[in-house]
């Protein structure tokens, strides 16, 4: 249970490479993970929802570390299952409802006497 408790932390913390070196430096995680078809996959798609839900474009060398992938193998999941714009430094991530800019208007009601006090203190002298 620890072993898969520092797995569940690096995965909370949002620490995807360490995640991916600690399941691959140790031969117990395989052991553990054995049973478990499609875990790597698995993890690889909730960790790109994760990362979409947050940027919309991100370094190439960093998501390739986040879902232990290189190369071709890199290309295909992001181009097929996912379905984003992979070039040779950067990953487009389409807009969706997580990561797209919102803009927020903000309206504050302030009475005519609370505005009063702010002038007449600015005609004050000081003392």
């Amino acid at each position: 249970m620890q072993k898969l408790n520092v797995l569940k932390n690096l995965l909370e913390q949002a620490d995807y490479t360490g995640f991916w070196d600690q399941l691959d430096g140790d031969d117990l995680f395989a052991d553990l993970i054995a049973d478990v078809a499609g875990f790597e996959e698995l993890m690889r798609v909730r960790i790109a929802v994760c990362v979409s839900q947050c940027v919309r474009e991100i370094q190439r060398p960093v998501l390739e570390g986040y879902l232990n992938l290189r190369g071709r193998e890199f290309e295909h999941f992001v181009g097929t299952v996912c379905q984003w714009d992979v070039d040779e430094t950067t990953v487009k991530v389409p807009p969706n409802k997580e990561n797209e800019a919102k803009g927020t208007v903000v309206r504050e009601n302030v009475k005519f006497e609370q505005f009063g006090r702010v002038v007449r203190r600015a005609y004050e002298q000081p003392a």
